[in-house]
This record gives structure tokens, C-alpha cells and sequence, in this order.
């Protein structure tokens, strides 16, 4: 068992050599948004930059696309025809994904049908670097075999593991989280994330805890913050078990920091705030 501590960031922040250029730390695709959200890959997005990627695409339904830009001119927006993702949108979706190093989907979505067949069909045809969470949690729990063998980080909360596994994790028990987390690991053949008080990690072999993070992270888009960092450090090449567990630290410490000055009135864009801090 692994208690994550800051070693961490040492492991996945080298340092970068002087003749470092555009791309060499790797070019981010999220897909994510719809016609009611759009600051979830948005959030997703700028925390990966604060992480280190060099570049963030953000795939969404136009009028999310459009939301989205305007959060800043660091942010790259690529609009999808029409208020949801469907299967027709795949050609463009795997089109756009020849040049990434990695890719989140599932921030902001929606749960509809055509929305979670979209998710699936798209996990299974490419081979990129990913990180699944929040609605695509809810399409993969619905063919498990996607994840099988693939460089995958998927990132559930309770009620998520549940909706995968159909296991009922009760709050209080760590070591009953633990057993079960590390045998669906195993049995799936992927990298978990479960958060939680205590976030638990663990591809089926190794199994990591991090003890960062506290109760005012329970404003929304913290989860989100998450997913962007996972992808962020995916997408400069980290192995997914290191970096789920970077950034179950890095997302963690960024609220903690937030939270000593903010209590009940953080903010998640506090949290993308403080993560300079964290890796500085």
C-alpha cells in the first residue's frame, strides 16, 4: 500500500530541458458539454493547463463550444453540430483525434442513449491515451470490455462505482473501499480512481491512498478539475497509475490551499488558481 505524498511531483515533473518546444509536453482533446453544460470540460480544460499540457482542444456541441471560448483565449473550441454528442458526430471526433496524446470524455454530456452509444463507439476505436469520467462512466458501465487492456484512467465517485460495479461502498468502511476497489481494478483490467475523503488508486496490482483534499471540495467542478489534471499529465506521457495518482494529490493540495483561505466560499476556479502553487 502507497501513501502518496509530494515525492509525487518530482516523478511526473522533470525537468525540462532548454530546447523544449510546443507539443513536446503533449496536445489535450476533451470531449465533453452540451446544450445545459458547459463549464465542466471548460473547467476540465483550464486545469489541464495549469498542469502542464501545451495544448487543450475542447470538442463540444456548438452552443457549449461557443460558452467555452469564452472563457479565455488559451482554450481551443471545436464545435459539434447540433445541442448533443451523437454517433454522428464520430468521423470528426476521430478525425480530430489523429494529433492528440490523450483525450477525457464524458464532462458534461448527458446521459441520453445516443449520447452514451456515442461514448462507446468512439472509447473502441481509438488508442489514445484516456481518461473517462462523469457520463461516460455511465456509458462504459454498460460494456465493461472496453477497458480491458487499454491506457485508460476512469475516475468515479461513489454513486459512480456503484453504477460500474453494482457494489454498494458503505463511507465508512476504508478497508472494504480498498478490497473492492483493487478486485474491480483487477477484474476490469484498468486504472481506478475512486474518489472519496480518501481517494483510492490502484490498477489491480498496485494500490495507492491520497489523504489531500477536504469538506469545502464538495462545490461542483472539482471533480472535473480532476479529470482535466489526469488528462493533462496523460497527455505529457505519465503512466496511468502515476497519474492517477499525481493528480488525486495535485487536485487535492490545490483545495486545501484554496479552502485555508476560503472555507464554504470556494470556488473550483480558486482551486485552478492554487494549482501553480502545488507544483511550484
Amino acid at each position: 500500500m502507497i501513501k502518496i505524498s509530494k515525492k509525487i511531483l518530482k516523478e511526473v515533473y522533470p525537468e525540462r530541458k532548454s530546447q523544449a518546444h510546443k507539443y513536446d509536453f503533449g496536445h489535450f482533446l476533451i470531449i465533453g458539454g452540451s446544450k445545459i453544460y458547459s463549464g465542466s470540460p471548460a473547467l476540465a480544460g483550464l486545469a489541464a493547463y495549469r498542469s502542464g499540457v501545451d495544448l487543450v482542444t475542447i470538442a463540444a456541441p456548438q452552443r457549449a463550444a461557443n460558452i467555452i471560448a469564452c472563457f479565455g483565449p488559451d482554450l481551443i473550441t471545436y464545435p459539434l453540430a447540433g445541442n448533443w454528442l451523437s454517433k454522428e458526430h464520430l468521423p470528426e471526433l476521430l478525425d480530430l483525434s489523429k494529433n492528440k496524446t490523450a483525450v477525457l470524455i464524458g464532462n458534461g454530456l448527458s446521459k441520453k442513449p445516443e449520447t452514451l452509444e456515442a461514448v462507446r463507439e468512439y472509447l473502441k476505436k481509438i488508442e489514445l491515451p484516456a481518461v473517462i469520467d462523469a457520463d461516460a462512466i455511465q456509458a462504459v458501465a454498460q460494456e465493461k470490455e472496453i477497458l480491458a487492456n487499454r491506457n485508460f484512467v476512469i475516475t468515479p465517485h461513489l454513486q459512480e462505482f456503484f453504477v460500474l460495479t453494482g457494489s454498494k461502498i458503505i463511507k465508512e468502511k476504508l478497508t472494504q473501499r480498498i478490497k473492492l476497489v483493487k478486485e474491480t481494478a483487477a477484474r476490469l483490467k484498468t486504472t481506478i480512481l475512486l474518489k472519496a475523503d480518501i481517494d483510492i488508486i490502484s490498477d489491480g496490482q498496485t494500490t495507492a491512498l491520497n489523504e489531500t483534499g477536504n469538506p469545502y471540495m464538495t462545490v461542483g467542478g472539482t471533480g472535473d478539475t480532476l479529470a482535466g489534471i489526469c488528462g493533462s499529465l496523460l497527455a505529457q506521457g505519465i503512466d496511468t497509475f502515476k497519474t492517477a495518482c499525481a493528480a488525486a494529490y495535485i487536485n487535492g493540495r490545490a483545495g486545501d490551499i484554496s479552502a485555508k483561505k476560503l472555507n464554504q466560499s470556494l470556488m473550483t476556479s480558486d482551486l485552478i488558481s492554487a494549482i501553480s502553487q502545488v507544483i511550484r
